[in-house]
């Protein structure tokens, strides 16, 4: 159920948009979703202890994690390389990566970790990013990231992109940036959002024989949505570091 919740601030009047119930903190003045926050925090630790484990005691020939690690590494550097460009992507593989990681760990951890059988005083654990909020800040910082490569390579200069070719562009270009982020979000969020929904109601309706393959082909899909938004992050800072003429 949706339900849009205003709250008033003495500097600030925030609207937020929110599915099903939440945990609610309260930090620093505001009400925070604390279940995606929890979800977070062990997604983040998973993805750490597999870094630390992988890269302690190297071997020159690699096995176990160190290999997965390597080949993690490798199609992360391929992939920005492929979508930033060869003189620039070096920089820019530690955001790509880590965007990547977390989502892709995020997604697969609403499908294979039973979240919903840890009970909470009020809402429900699931996947960090079935909810909207973990996918807006995913997008913002993509965004953030697409302006500061522009800006940091061709300074004012950045600006050119929004009338070429031709001036009579200018305002399909900027529309083009705010809707860059509300396209990632969104696709992200209802994709694994729906996904979670359709998998719980059949699993309910039927033996739990029965949605196994739906639930591989939700692995699959949450893969893919992990792809989907790093490739279009990489993308998208590409194009703020290509030269307009």
């Amino acid at each position: 159920m949706f339900t849009i919740n205003t709250t008033s601030n003495p500097v600030f009047d925030l609207s937020e948009i929110s599915v099903g119930q939440h945990l609610y903190w309260n930090i620093g003045g505001y009400q925070v979703h604390g279940q995606v926050l929890i979800t977070s925090w062990i997604v983040l630790g998973l993805i750490i202890g597999f870094g630390l484990i992988a890269n302690t005691n190297l071997k020159a020939i690699p096995d176990g994690f160190q290999n997965l690690s390597e080949y993690v590494t490798e199609f992360i550097r391929d992939l920005a390389k492929t979508q930033v460009g060869e003189e620039d992507y070096l920089s820019w593989v530690p955001f790509l990566g880590t965007i990547f990681l977390f989502v892709f760990v995020s997604n697969w951890s609403g499908a294979l970790i039973p979240w919903r059988l840890i009970e909470l005083p009020s809402g429900e654990l699931g996947a960090p990013t079935n909810d909207i909020n973990t996918t807006v800040s995913l997008a913002l910082l993509t965004s953030i990231s697409y302006f500061y490569a522009g800006f940091n390579k061709k300074g004012l200069g950045y600006f050119k992109r929004y009338i070429s070719p031709t001036p009579f562009l200018l305002p399909i270009n900027v529309l083009e940036d705010f809707t860059k982020p509300l396209s990632l979000s969104f696709r992200l969020f209802g994709n694994i959002l729906a996904d979670e929904l359709v998998t719980g109601v059949i699993i309910a309706l039927v033996p739990l024989a029965v949605p196994i393959p739906l639930m591989l082909l939700g692995l699959f899909t949450s893969a893919i949505q992990a792809l989907v938004f790093s490739t279009l992050a990489g993308a998208y800072i590409g194009e703020s570091l290509e030269d307009h003429h």
